[in-house]
Formats: C-alpha cells, sequence, structure tokens
C-alpha cells in the first residue's frame, strides 16, 4: 500500500504550495491514530436496539472524552432517545465557522453468521479494518475529530471549529430537528461538513453532490383472525404471504418503473449535459457484477446503472416475513404478513406526500379477503450541493492536493435526511466529503474501511480547512 498519492505539503507552506500540513506529527502517530479508531469499533453502539442503549451511551461518552481531551468544549446534550455530542473549538468573529456532522450509532450485525470475524471485535486484514461502524460511521467521522488535532499542530486554527455528532442517524434522527431548532444560535456555521458517503475509488476521487431523499414504511397484511392448517384451509382462504407479495410485484413494471399513480410527478429531469458528465466518469459494469457476484443489472429502461442508483428514484422491499420460518416443517396459513419498503427520492420530490400516497394507493392493490395496513416509519429530502460555492471548492482543491488527481463531482444514491434539514433550519449548504467505497459493505456483514482510505483522509479534512479559511477571506 502507497502511503501518498502526492506530496504533503510541510507544515507553514504557503497556501500557493498547498495548505499546511504538520507531515512529521502525522507520520509519528498515524498507528496510533488507527489503534484509537479500533477502541471506538469495539463499543456496540447498535441504536435501534433498546438493549445496547447503555453501549450507544459510552460511544457518545468516549466521543465526548475525546474531544475534551483534544482540546475542546464538549458536553452530552440529552434528547428524548440518544444523546447528541456538541462540541467546540475556536471563536473568532474573523474566522469562518464549520459544524462537523457524523454520528457513532451503528447498524445492527444480524446475520452474525455471515461474518468473517466478530462485528464488535475489529480485525486489520488484507489492508482494511473489517467492524460493524468502521465505514459508516465512526471511521468517517473519527476522522474529523484526528483533522482536529493535526490542526492544532500546524499552528492556530484557520476556522472556528463546532461538532456535533449525534446516536440516531440509524434510526432516522427522530430528535434531531428538534435539538437544531432549539439550538440555531449556537449551531450557525458558514458551511456544515459530513463524511458519510463514498467515493468512486482510490485512484479516481469524487465528491458527493447530491443525496436522494428516502421515504420509508411498513406495510401489514392480515388475513384470517388466525394461522390456519393448510391442509384443511389451504385452497379456500386468501393467504396474506401471497397476496402480499402479488401486491408487491404490481409496484414496479416490466420496464423497471415505479407504477404507484402520481409517483414521477414533480421529478426534475437532469439535462443531457450533466448525463453526458455522469457517462464519462469512471465506472466498470463489468467489476460491479463480479464484486456483487450477479449475472445482469435491472432497473428503469433507458439509464445507465450509475444513473439508476443516483438521479432516479427506486423502491425496495427491505424485509419481508410471516408465518413459520423455524427448523422443519410446520403446514400453516399464516394471519398476517409484513415488510419493510424503501422508496429513494430524487429532487423535485417530497417525503411526505410520497409517503402520504403508498398510504393511500398500497392498499388498493390488495385481493378480496385481506386487509391492509401501512405504517410510515421515517423520511427526508434530497440535498444538492452546488460546485460553484466556495467550500466546494476547497474541498474539491483539499482533495487533488492529498489525492494528486482533481476530484470528480458526482450525485449519490444514498440518504441523510439531515441534510436538508441543516439548509432548511441553519441555512447553510452541506459539503460531502466522504472518504469510503460502495465495495464498504455498509449496513452489511463485513463491514470495512480501507485503511488507506482513512489515512487519505487525514491528509485531506485538514487541508479543507485552511482552504475554506482563504475563501472566505476572498
Amino acid at each position: 500500500m502507497s502511503d501518498h498519492a502526492s506530496t504533503p505539503s510541510s507544515a507553514g507552506a504557503s497556501s500557493a504550495a498547498g495548505a499546511p500540513f504538520p507531515e512529521a506529527y502525522y507520520q509519528a502517530n498515524r498507528e496510533r491514530f488507527l489503534q484509537e479508531l479500533l477502541e471506538l469499533l469495539r463499543i456496540p453502539s447498535v441504536s435501534a436496539d433498546p438493549a445496547f442503549k447503555a453501549d450507544v451511551r459510552r460511544a457518545g461518552e468516549w466521543v465526548r472524552d475525546h474531544l475534551i481531551n483534544l482540546g475542546a468544549e464538549a458536553e452530552l446534550a440529552e434528547t428524548e432517545g440518544h444523546p447528541i455530542v456538541y462540541g467546540q473549538a475556536g471563536n473568532d468573529p474573523d474566522k469562518p465557522t464549520v459544524l462537523v456532522y457524523g454520528h457513532y450509532d451503528v447498524q445492527p450485525p444480524d446475520p452474525l453468521e455471515l461474518w468473517d470475524s466478530a462485528p464488535f471485535e475489529p480485525v486489520v486484514k488484507d489492508g482494511f479494518v473489517f467492524a460493524r461502524g468502521a465505514s459508516d460511521d465512526k471511521g468517517q467521522m473519527f476522522l474529523h475529530l484526528k483533522a482536529f488535532e493535526l490542526l492544532q499542530q500546524a499552528g492556530p486554527l484557520p476556522v472556528n471549529l463546532k461538532f456535533m455528532i449525534e446516536g440516531e442517524e440509524e434510526v432516522g434522527s427522530a430528535h434531531l430537528g428538534d435539538f437544531i431548532r432549539a439550538n440555531r444560535e449556537r449551531l450557525a456555521a458558514d458551511v456544515v461538513l459530513v463524511s458519510d458517503t463514498a467515493m468512486l475509488g482510490m485512484d479516481t476521487p469524487s465528491i458527493t453532490t447530491g443525496l436522494r431523499g428516502l421515504s420509508y414504511v411498513q406495510v401489514e397484511v392480515t388475513g384470517p383472525s388466525r394461522d390456519l392448517h393448510s391442509g384443511i384451509y389451504g385452497g379456500a382462504v386468501r393467504n396474506p404471504i401471497q397476496a402480499l407479495c402479488s401486491m408487491i410485484d404490481q409496484l414496479i413494471d416490466a420496464e423497471g418503473r415505479i407504477t404507484l399513480p402520481g409517483f414521477y410527478d414533480g421529478v426534475r429531469v437532469v439535462p443531457e449535459g450533466d448525463r453526458k458528465a455522469m457517462a464519462e466518469a469512471p465506472f466498470d459494469l463489468d467489476a460491479y457484477r463480479a464484486d456483487l457476484k450477479i449475472d445482469a443489472v435491472a432497473g428503469e429502461k433507458g439509464y445507465s446503472t450509475l444513473e439508476r442508483t443516483t438521479i432516479r428514484p427506486s423502491l425496495d422491499v427491505n424485509g419481508i416475513w410471516g408465518g413459520y420460518t423455524g427448523e422443519g416443517a410446520k403446514t400453516v396459513l399464516p394471519s398476517k404478513a409484513y415488510a419493510k419498503i424503501s422508496m429513494r427520492l430524487v429532487p423535485g420530490q417530497d417525503s411526505k406526500r410520497i409517503t402520504e400516497l403508498f398510504m393511500r394507493e398500497f392498499p388498493k392493490l390488495a385481493p378480496d379477503g385481506v386487509r391492509v395496513r401501512v405504517t410510515p416509519d421515517h423520511g427526508g429530502e434530497p440535498a444538492v450541493t452546488p460546485t460553484d460555492i466556495p467550500a466546494y471548492r476547497a474541498a474539491a482543491r483539499a482533495v487533488e492536493e492529498s489525492f494528486g488527481k482533481a476530484p470528480i463531482p458526482l450525485p449519490s444514491g444514498g440518504s441523510i435526511p439531515i441534510v436538508s434539514l441543516f439548509e432548511q433550519e441553519l441555512g447553510v449548504k452541506t459539503i460531502l466529503l466522504g472518504f469510503g467505497l460502495d465495495s464498504d459493505a455498509i449496513h452489511s456483514p463485513n463491514e470495512r474501511f480501507g485503511v488507506e482510505n482513512f489515512h487519505k483522509g487525514l491528509e485531506t479534512l485538514p487541508r479543507f480547512h485552511h482552504h475554506f479559511a482563504e475563501a472566505a477571506k476572498g
């Protein structure tokens, strides 16, 4: 593994030669930085499972204490759910302020039997850190704490730094909005900086310029009043699982379009010039299929795989269950069937409207003999980051210095609902400067984060702050 794509400038170098960077300190401490990350990854901060409530809090306390040890003022801000870590360093009115957002909670590790190593016993192997949260988002969030440490070694902080690290991102950030609205003045900033996204590749750096929104629902289909013997009743009573499967099958047509009436209303058409630029981004379809071990891709007709996962909406069943799923046979005709469904949204769509649309239209697909209930879970709006603002230019310059080549601006298919919330409540744009890869298996067994990605993040983020401070002066 090569350590550098280009030679970093030394601390105190002029801006013309690159942002100041404490190279000697970085080299002396880079292994310690990695070991500290492993310590954080050992905390099983699964926000979705009440059994891990104490561990989620312990992770928040770890982040708070780490910020304090680095010289920031930091606290745990209580919410009705898991606490938010708030920290601050610098209060110079002549300097711009950067609000760093991240999350310390993680997805559940299930299914455990598919992990090659224990999800909360991190392993460094073949150039990767394997653990739940390695890439999403502990590994990337932790980069910002270390960037703060590196900035202090290069001289006075070029910017004022604020940190808002939450513990509920993986369950919809239910209490973050209330916290932001109650603390607008304290959170005031010139830009929000987030590392919770992926790049095209280590040899093809990119910066995320857009995110899809999200509408997430759970559906319940009920047939008979109790589970029935499938021999006695099979063929005479509607089976809720089969009814649910039929209903789901009707949601997407043969050309890959979502069939809910009005679903595409308002979807902004991406200009041909932008689509052409996306088509020029390096993307190896054969490698994509090989990585996923599939022999074909699928999706909306008339769009490439990259377009389908970034600039077009999608609908996916995230889980489906009902009846008997244990070992052996039980000849049951179940009373109920369930599914979790997520819809990724693009600019021009509103998550509340789409959720209401699904709640109204999905039950209409039900056959006679079953009843349907749709329960909304959470959602968020699409977001776009312009490439012509000073903060984006600062990010692009920082990436080019550390990677040795200019980054490609590219929208992402993922959703970070709070990005639109920041713009709505704080009036600022968000820079999505992520260092993960799509192959990191986030939300899946064997999640990983490249050691080189980790170190490239450490080289890039301090440079961003210096370049943003420089841009603010102009």
